[in-house]
């Protein structure tokens, strides 16, 4: 896998101040999106162990909220594969951060329906190590700078841990309500 960027102090991709990591690599290629060069699988650098050791250490810092993945996509399956073992190690050495992942892809509809794409054998196991996935591609006609955390209205922002334990899908309430009195 390559990734394209790594944000040290990102306050725009959930909530608190996150590292993020950008993948590279997108079959979705969404129109308007925001980062089109991530769409090639071999922009950018590869992710290595040393790349692995300093999100790590980036993380370490009590103000750091947690780690956010996005890109391109984190849930193409190559992407998938690569990134299962790095967020196992997040989730190992800082259980008390958060980790929000961003996907085109739908929950119920590609993630986690067997034989859809991208659903592979890493899958499940990746889902069971995030908090929070913002799900559902970027459509330009349902763009709306007021959301937070998400581009368009149809995305949804969906606490994992929550859907988990009800056996349903579970949306972050107080995330999915746009910002229009800070506007």
């Amino acid at each position: 896998m390559n990734y394209a960027e790594i944000k040290p102090c990102d306050i725009a991709d959930g909530p608190g101040v996150r590292v993020t990591l950008f993948v590279s690599g997108c079959t979705n290629h969404c129109k308007g999106c925001f980062q089109p060069q991530t769409w090639d699988f071999d922009y950018g650098r590869p992710f290595t162990q040393e790349t692995e050791q300093q999100l790590l250490a980036l993380l370490a810092p009590g103000y750091i909220a947690g780690l956010t993945l996005l890109g391109g996509e984190p849930f193409e399956p190559c992407n998938q594969r690569s990134l299962l073992p790095f967020v196992r190690r997040v989730r190992a050495a800082y259980p008390e951060k958060t980790i929000w992942a961003f996907s085109g892809f739908r929950l119920e509809e590609e993630l986690l329906r067997p034989g859809a794409h991208p659903c592979c054998e890493a899958t499940r196991e990746l889902l069971s190590l995030i908090d929070v996935l913002v799900d559902g591609r970027f459509e330009e006609d349902k763009k709306d700078i007021s959301l937070r955390f998400r581009g368009s209205r149809n995305q949804r922002i969906i606490d994992l841990n929550a859907t988990r334990r009800a056996g349903e899908t579970v949306l972050c309430a107080e995330y999915m309500q746009a910002r229009r009195d800070s506007l």
